[in-house]
């Protein structure tokens, strides 16, 4: 029976995973399993009967007499907590890390404690490895950051300081959040593209990105992200590394800037090599300027630049000194030739650089054709400026005249009327008798006119106004033209003088016009009356009408005193009266806003006139105004 039981605690003893070693009150060793042998090398029949010591290194020897004893007084069940540092030490002599739980028990009053001993040298390694990789990415420069691919929108889990040092976030502001809220609104980048389409498809990516600090800033990232994949082959995370490439990228902005610049410059800039003085680069400047190719002119040197040169004395007088040191720069003037054959004055400004270590002179060439002749285009430009000045003093003098006569017009076209009115009224209030009702009447009717006639000029000025200030609003419409003359012709008719008459257009009745019916009707009207005003009793005004689908042409012709030769070129001119119609009254500006208005609408108003034998104006504008 003893046997059997032996047997049982032995097959029990092999198949418990841990190694197990059972040492009794005195801390003898009475039995180990497998497990146990392997770990600290020790046969079962070699260990049996030594003192637990020979198990643990030197420096555990005292303490651990006391606490194996407080252990055996207490009899209870204690694993020793893995935040205590337990070794072991093998048979070679090596210490081990390890985890003990120690179980008393009791055989025929004995006392005996069973240890489970486990060898975490492994997960010590494993910990020791985790603890160096957070240390590591904890220490980095670059910023890290890892995702969870299995949750939805692949939100940040882990970020380290230099991350939060670069973008300004803490880390409760970056954790469960995905990358984009770096990029504020700046959505629309095409490297995002190319970062999404990694992401969809589990590749590796590198980017650059622009992205803005907590603080709005913009910063440049290089960001590098890679999958990492479970045992399955499912992606679970991204680690991202960044990195600021920010003055990098400012950098190569600025090296682009300036390629552009060289390269767009309007003046030709070379580099040539400073011993061979072949070409070496030139910029589209030189290249247009010069009709040569850059393949070409890489094949040629300065001097295939010039007609009839001397190369040895030209580089003694200018790429000598600068290879030399002895002069930073050499600025002269030369002949270049371009590849039609045709030549153009240049200045050189000549100055020794190096690329990549190797000597180069750079020349930045302008061609100063026009200074070479800026004499000559400096007297004629004095001359056209004198001539200027000469005729803007005659139009200010002309001005000056007008103005001059203008105001003395203006005195003289108010004040008659007006003092026909104050009279006509002083008159009204001596004529109270019923039987002077007619002499009433005839003063009555002086005052009307009077005041019609100030009106008018008053209309006259209102309108210059709006034409200057530009606030007229023309009003296109679709009428009949034999309507407008109809109104025109029956206020003119109450103006006429003794034995004065209209000669009414013929076959008008089917024309239309879409045109501003108002102000082509105070076009003829203007020129209507004046035909009425400047010719004498018993004279004919003739209007007559052509009409095709895009123009109307309106004529009116009188018989009246005419307009001198020397003043027709000024009859249009605002405020000015011919020599001959001084004593006539008028103000000089009906012709003036007639012009202005059929030239707005698309026209032109046209005189001829002779002297003593009468005027013809002719009226043309579109039958039909396209604003």
């Amino acid at each position: 029976m003893l046997r059997q039981d032996q047997e049982i605690f032995n097959i029990l003893l092999e198949t418990v995973s841990e190694a197990v070693v059972i040492v009794n009150q005195d801390q003898k060793i009475v039995e180990v399993n497998r497990s146990a042998e392997v770990i600290f090398g020790y046969d079962n029949e070699e260990i049996k009967g030594k003192p637990l010591n020979v198990l643990m290194p030197s420096n555990y020897h005292d303490s651990h007499k006391v606490h194996f004893k407080n252990f055996i007084e207490q009899m209870g069940n204690k694993k020793m907590a893995k935040s205590m540092d337990v070794f072991g030490l093998n048979k070679l002599g090596d210490i081990i890390p390890i985890e003990v739980q120690l179980n008393p028990f009791k055989i025929y009053d004995k006392t005996y404690v069973m240890a489970l001993i486990k060898d975490v040298t492994k997960q010590k390694e494993t910990e020791l490895d985790y603890m160096l990789r957070s240390k590591a990415l904890e220490s980095a420069s670059n910023g890290i950051i890892i995702t969870d691919a299995l949750r939805p929108d692949n939100p940040i889990i882990y970020c380290n300081k230099a991350f939060i040092k670069l973008t300004g976030y803490s880390n409760k502001e970056v954790v469960h959040k995905n990358c984009r809220f770096l990029q504020g609104e700046d959505r629309e980048q095409k490297e995002l593209d190319k970062l999404r389409r990694a992401i969809k498809n589990g590749k590796s990516c590198l980017v650059t990105l622009r992205n803005y600090r907590k603080d709005g800033s913009l910063f440049w990232n290089d960001l590098y992200i890679t999958p990492i994949t479970n045992n399955d082959g499912i992606i679970t995370n991204y680690i991202g590394i960044q990195n600021d490439v920010t003055e990098r990228v400012k950098s190569e902005q600025e090296r682009s800037h300036f390629a552009t610049i060289f390269n767009e410059s309007l003046n030709e800039i070379y580099v040539f090599d400073a011993k061979t003085l072949l070409f070496l680069s030139a910029n589209t400047g030189a290249l247009k300027n010069l009709g040569y190719s850059e393949d070409e002119l890489k094949k040629m040197t300065p001097f295939d630049l010039k007609n009839e040169v001397d190369e040895e004395s030209y580089r003694k007088a200018y790429f000598d000194p600068l290879t030399t040191k002895a002069t930073e720069k050499v600025e002269y003037e030369t002949i270049h030739v371009r590849k039609d054959g045709s030549i153009y004055p240049v200045n050189v400004h000549l100055q020794l650089s190096y690329l990549s270590g190797k000597p180069v002179l750079v020349a930045i060439v302008l061609d100063i054709t026009e200074q070479k002749n800026y004499l000559q285009k400096l007297e004629n430009t004095v001359k056209e400026r004198t001539e200027q000045l000469r005729i803007a003093l005659s139009k200010e003098k002309e001005l000056n005249e007008l103005k001059t006569k203008f105001l003395s017009l203006v005195s003289h076209e108010f004040k008659t009327p007006l003092s026909g009115i104050s009279t006509s009224v002083m008159l009204l209030e001596k004529y109270q008798k019923e039987t002077e009702q007619k002499k009433r009447e005839k003063h009555l009717n002086t005052i009307k006119e009077k005041v019609q006639y100030l009106n008018a000029i008053l209309n006259d000025f209102l309108s210059i106004e709006r034409l200057e200030s530009g606030t007229v609003n023309y009003k296109i419409s679709d009428f009949n033209l034999s309507k407008v003359i109809n109104e025109v012709v029956y206020n003119a008719n109450m103006l006429l003088k003794e034995g004065q008459h209209i000669k009414y257009p013929i076959n008008i009745d089917h024309m239309t016009m879409r045109q501003d019916e108002r102000i082509l009707e105070l076009i003829l009207s203007n020129v209507v009356l004046n035909a009425i005003k400047y010719s004498a009793e018993n004279t004919c005004i003739d209007i007559t009408i052509e009409q095709n689908k895009n123009n109307t042409k309106i004529r009116v012709k009188d018989e009246g005193v005419g307009i001198p030769k020397e003043d027709l070129e000024n009859v249009f001119t605002r405020y000015f009266r011919a020599e001959n119609v001084v004593n006539i009254r008028g103000t000089g500006i009906g012709l003036n806003i007639a012009k202005t208005h059929a030239e707005n609408l698309g026209g032109e108003i046209t005189l001829q006139s002779e002297e003593n034998k009468g005027t013809t104006v002719t009226i043309n504008i579109p039958s039909r105004y396209d604003s």
